[in-house]
């Protein structure tokens, strides 16, 4: 498979995958190709960064805990009505996140617990395998996932 940048006339960009450039040239030809954001059909490749792996030596960035309001979606910045929306969203969980306890990585441990009446129940929040997630919901302990990823308080400036 090949990703090309692709634009339309009107200026929109937006990625395209192919088998290789021939079925892009071959697809094109045959008036395949359309604009997802307005439909147009005079589609051209756009300039596109090289592909380049990162050096087996360098860090990763960490993954920020909030969205941020500039954040782009895609190619297009994110619409006002998202913003919103995210900014809400992370702030009812900030909101949530104080009244609750960090367990750490006994979650799974805490929250069994409380459901089989072992320990008194209260709001609490840690970490859990995606085993230990999917075991809990199958005994009917009550659990989700939060939105937005959160720092353990050690992890925290």
């Amino acid at each position: 498979m090949i990703v090309f940048d692709l634009s339309c006339a009107e200026g929109h960009r937006f990625e395209g995958w192919f088998g290789s450039s021939a079925d892009y040239e071959d697809q094109r030809a045959r008036g395949l190709l359309a604009c997802p954001h307005c439909g147009s059909g005079d589609i051209a490749k756009a300039p596109m960064a090289p592909a380049v792996p990162a050096k087996g030596n360098s860090r990763s960035e960490p993954v920020p805990t909030a969205p941020e309001a500039s954040q782009p979606m895609a190619n297009t910045p994110m619409p006002p009505e998202v913003q919103k929306a995210l900014a809400t969203l992370a702030k009812a969980q900030a909101e949530a996140l104080k009244k609750s306890t960090w367990v750490g990585d006994k979650f799974a441990e805490e929250s069994r617990a409380m459901h089989y009446g072992e320990r008194d129940e209260a709001p609490i929040h840690g970490q859990a395998s995606l085993a230990e997630a999917k075991a809990l919901i199958e005994e009917g302990v009550p659990v989700a996932p939060l939105p937005f990823p959160v720092a353990p308080p050690d992890k925290l400036n």
